[in-house]
C-alpha cells in the first residue's frame, strides 16, 4: 500500500482538505487520527463534519469519548486519550460497523480493537500554521479513497 502526504499552511486548507475527504466516505468508513496535542486533529474533524453536512458544533470529545453527529452520515467521533483498561466494555465495534463515518483520535491506544482495515492519518506540525497531512490506507477501499482524493 502507498503512503500519501499533503502539505498545509493554515487551519482553513486543513479544513478544505478534509471537506473534500468527507465527500468521498462512505458507510462504516474508519478513520485514525494521530498527532501531538495541537497539531489540528479537532480542526479535521471538524472539516470532516462539514463535508458530511453536519451543522452542529463539533468540539474534541476528551470527557465523553464519543460523541455523534448527524449529517450525510452519522459521524462517531472517539478521542481514547484518557481511556483506561476499562475500554472492552464500550462497544467499539457497533460504531465502526454502525453505517456511519467514525473518526478515532489516539487509535494507537486501542489499536487491538481497530479493524484491520482503516485510513490512518497523522497530522504533524511544521510550524505555528503549516502542517503534514499522511494517508496511510490499509485495504482496498482506502487505497481507491486515496487515489481518488489525490489525483
Amino acid at each position: 500500500m502507498s503512503v500519501y502526504e499533503l502539505e498545509t499552511s493554515s487551519p482553513e486548507q486543513t479544513t478544505e482538505f478534509a471537506m473534500r475527504l468527507a465527500e468521498l466516505l462512505q458507510e462504516n468508513d474508519l478513520l485514525t487520527l494521530e498527532g501531538d496535542l495541537g497539531a489540528g486533529k479537532t480542526t479535521f474533524t471538524k472539516g470532516l463534519a462539514r463535508g458530511l453536512g453536519v451543522r452542529r458544533n463539533v468540539n474534541s470529545p476528551t470527557f465523553t469519548i464519543i460523541k455523534e453527529y448527524q449529517g450525510r452520515l452519522p459521524l462517531y467521533h472517539m478521542d481514547v486519550y484518557r481511556l483506561d483498561d476499562s475500554f472492552e466494555d464500550l462497544g467499539f465495534d457497533e460504531y465502526f460497523n454502525g453505517g456511519g463515518v467514525t473518526v478515532v483520535e489516539w487509535a494507537h491506544l486501542i489499536k487491538e480493537q481497530l479493524p484491520d482495515e482503516k485510513l490512518a492519518i497523522s497530522i504533524m506540525r511544521k510550524s505555528d500554521d503549516e502542517r503534514v497531512i499522511t494517508l496511510n490506507p490499509s485495504g482496498q477501499r482506502y487505497e481507491m479513497l486515496c487515489k481518488e482524493i489525490f489525483e
